[in-house]
């Protein structure tokens, strides 16, 4: 991924931002008036406003502090989504049999990181490409496997290659690449401290 630090954006901050996924969906009315609906893009993207969780004055210099050495939206960052951070429910800890992250063949050393999202029998799976440095677990049909991970692309490599039909798993805590999706920052001092938000919108780089 180009033009990015691999920093991670004030966590105290990003705990208490707003934002979420979002998808987008094409809809066309029919004469009938029945729609027909398609979507372009094969996921979701998120987008978050961290000034939800600006709380102090030391926050507002963090976070200028923070968009100066980004550059404003030149360069992308790491964010800790505070909904979505885990391999796992945000109530547990991580264990190597979270996610399936593919099937040994024998041959294949290298899986990508993902996370699956499952209900009412329909699925869809993120790729992870910013695992936390030292979370990542992993197992080969629920034994623990030797491997190493690349941290900035949430690549796992194992030292052998799994047996064929074997199931590959991973557990993991990781963070959202973004940007801020702003060229500047209009802070109002007066305003902040009457209880106004600033805004400081935040979207997702997807890989």
């Amino acid at each position: 991924m180009t033009n990015f630090h691999e920093v991670l954006f004030p966590v105290d901050i990003a705990f208490n931002s707003e934002g979420g996924p979002a998808r987008k969906t094409e809809i066309v009315t029919l004469v009938s008036g029945r729609e027909e609906r398609n979507s372009p893009w094969a996921g979701s993207r998120r987008s978050y406003n961290a000034g939800y969780g600006v709380k102090s004055l030391a926050d507002i210099e963090a976070v200028i502090a923070f968009f100066e050495a980004r550059k404003g939206r030149l360069y992308g960052f790491r964010f800790r989504d505070p909904f979505d951070f885990k391999s796992c429910p945000l109530a547990a800890d991580p264990a190597a049999g979270d996610q399936q992250i593919g099937t040994g063949d024998g041959a294949t050393r290298s899986f990508q990181l993902t996370k699956t999202y499952a209900s009412g029998g329909a699925v869809s799976i993120r790729t992870i490409t910013k695992p936390v440095a030292g979370s990542v677990l992993a197992a080969v049909d629920g034994a623990a496997a030797a491997f190493t991970v690349d941290e900035t692309s949430g690549i796992v490599v194992f030292d052998a290659p799994p047996p064929a039909g074997a199931v590959v798993t991973a557990g993991f805590l990781f963070d959202t690449p973004a940007r801020f999706d702003t060229d500047q920052l209009r802070i109002n001092l007066a305003a902040f401290r009457a209880g106004d938000i600033p805004s400081i919108p935040l979207i997702e780089l997807l890989a």
